[in-house]
């Protein structure tokens, strides 16, 4: 279970095995490490649900982030374990996706690879803090736009809607937990290809979306100099 911190994650995966892995504060990371839930079974089918550090972190890089996850995900492929499927979580109750989280879900995409989408569900929540058309609207917008979730959704991708519950929580469990397993990209890039982080799709993508953050913060500091240099700074 991925996305951004603060997106309800320890949360979803709580309220669908009964754990009770600790929840963070607000938008405030709790979850520092890869850790796991309690086993529970789902029509017969034993489950483990897989917590991870969100993007976006309060006290992680992304760079550190996307380490942790990697190494975890290897770790699980060396071990012969192979996952049934992939969540994202997405609040629906984001005013707009914006460029952070627009390259956060690339990575994401990077990091599962084409061929696994098919085992990936988008889980939109947080429907309870928008009017519901106003959340409507925002779900059309996502699943119709190819800087959003349209490309992962053409490629055989899920989007559920989550409202909270432990039934609507399983019930999105139970669109991909008897799907066949299969590897993610980046296990096969890092084990099998024995690429460096770096080389990796989704590696690939963090290593973009640093380098145009980098751009837009001397893109800023250019604009403040070139104002205090002409003796002029806006007012607060």
């Amino acid at each position: 279970v991925m996305g951004a911190t603060g997106s309800g994650k320890t949360s979803f995966i709580n309220i669908a095995s009964g754990s009770s892995l600790r929840v963070g504060p607000g938008l405030m990371s709790c979850t520092d490490t890869v850790q796991t839930s309690a086993p529970f079974i789902l029509e017969g089918r034993t489950v483990i649900l897989v917590d991870t550090p969100g993007f976006d972190d309060t006290t992680k890089t992304d760079t550190d982030v996307l380490t942790m996850i990697a190494a975890s995900l290897s770790s699980m492929y060396l071990n012969g374990v192979k996952l049934s499927g992939a969540i994202y979580i997405h609040r629906i109750s984001d005013f707009r996706m914006g460029g952070t989280s627009t390259s956060n879900f690339k990575m994401f995409r990077g990091l599962c690879g084409d061929t696994a989408l098919q085992n990936v569900v988008i889980v939109t929540n947080m429907w309870s803090e928008v009017p519901f058309d106003v959340g409507e609207a925002r779900e059309e917008q996502l699943k119709s736009r190819d800087i959003f979730f349209k490309p992962a959704l053409d490629k055989g991708a899920q989007i559920w809607r989550h409202d909270n519950t432990s039934t609507s929580a399983r019930a999105i469990i139970h669109g991909i937990v008897f799907k066949d397993p299969l590897a993610l990209c980046i296990q096969r890039e890092l084990v099998d290809e024995q690429k460096d982080i770096a080389e990796t799709a989704a590696g690939a993508e963090l290593v973009r979306g640093l380098r145009e953050q980098a751009m837009r913060h001397q893109a800023e500091r250019r604009r403040l100099q070139d104002e205090l240099s002409e003796g002029f700074l806006p007012l607060f």
